[in-house]
């Protein structure tokens, strides 16, 4: 893996545009100052999962950004830095970080001309995977971010104060921090952090009650995950519609009821993929559990583990 470590100056719009969709992402940039003077000063290491930098561009401006399939967490270590998004407007300070979510429209309004932003990138499916690992559940109820984070709380602070740390050795373009062999180190203790940080206890082991037809349907695909479930089995199971269980598991689990069991599947087929290693082919172990298809189950299962199952049982 290439990692890269980059230092920009500039008082070229155009350049610093290009230089911050490079390191970050593709936008539009406003300029809101009065009198047109900038001068951007950014510091990155990309660690290929996790980008990390300190950024500040000298001058009033907006910025309008989707940001695709990766999630930025941006927070002010001066100034201030004012959003909008689909969930409302969020204006952080120190002592604060904005949350923008993957492929989600967001627009800064207004990134203060006295504002130096330490701005964290994780690439979408490898944070993701990282929830799904430290969590250890086998649903994926997908990652429920704050669109603001206080970072005075103690598990928040130290995740920051790690990230503080390092990105205060950007000094240099070839340093420690770029280097092939520290760096995915770093980018997965940056993640684990943040994972644990933004993530409640009651979160972590879930234990909240569910409505009866929900818990009837999950025991179900539990018990017997192999079998060949149609939707119409599912609600009948659950004494109920279609229509009104698909509705009780995006409210109580934030999953179809095909997603949830989709999410058991694979999470059983990898216990077989680790524990028989060699023993067993990739087919076998899809067809074990409800697979029909070798090639669709390896898919799925890369988006999952970020690595094809072959790569499992070869070792």
């Amino acid at each position: 893996m290439t990692m890269a470590s980059t230092i920009t100056e500039t008082r070229d719009w155009d350049a610093a545009s290009r230089a911050v969709a490079g390191a970050y992402f593709p936008h539009t940039l406003t300029d809101l100052s009065s009198g047109g003077a900038m001068t951007l000063s950014m510091r990155t290491v990309d660690f290929g999962p996790v980008t990390l930098g300190r950024l500040g561009w000298g001058a009033d401006v907006s910025i309008e950004c989707d940001y695709p399939g990766a999630y930025e967490v941006n927070i002010p270590l001066s100034g201030s830095l004012e959003s909008r998004s689909p969930g409302g407007t969020v204006v952080s300070r120190p002592g604060q970080a904005t949350v923008f979510r993957a492929d989600e429209p967001t627009l800064i309004t207004r990134w203060s001309g006295d504002c130096s932003v330490l701005g964290v990138k994780f690439d979408g499916d490898f944070l993701e995977q990282e929830a799904d690992r430290i969590l250890g559940s086998e649903l994926r109820t997908g990652l429920r971010l704050p669109a603001q984070l206080d970072l005075t709380g103690a598990a928040e602070n130290s995740w920051f104060r790690l990230v503080r740390s390092l990105t205060a050795q950007l000094r240099e373009p070839a340093d420690l921090l770029a280097n092939p062999v520290v760096g995915p180190q770093l980018a997965g203790a940056i993640t684990s952090a943040f994972i644990l940080a933004v993530t409640p206890d009651e979160e972590a082991h879930p234990s909240a009650p569910r409505p009866r037809i929900v818990k009837r349907v999950l025991d179900g695909l539990h018990d017997d995950p192999a079998r060949a479930w149609t939707a119409a089995d599912m609600a009948e199971l659950a004494g109920t519609s279609v229509r009104r269980l698909q509705e009780g598991f995006r409210q109580y689990v934030g999953r179809s009821p095909s997603e949830c069991l989709l999410d058991i599947r694979l999470s059983r087929a990898h216990e077989d993929l680790k524990a028989l290693g060699s023993s067993v082919t990739v087919s076998e172990v899809a067809a074990r559990w409800g697979f029909t298809h070798a090639g669709r189950f390896s898919a799925a299962y890369r988006r999952r583990y970020g690595k094809s199952p072959s790569e499992l049982v070869r070792f």
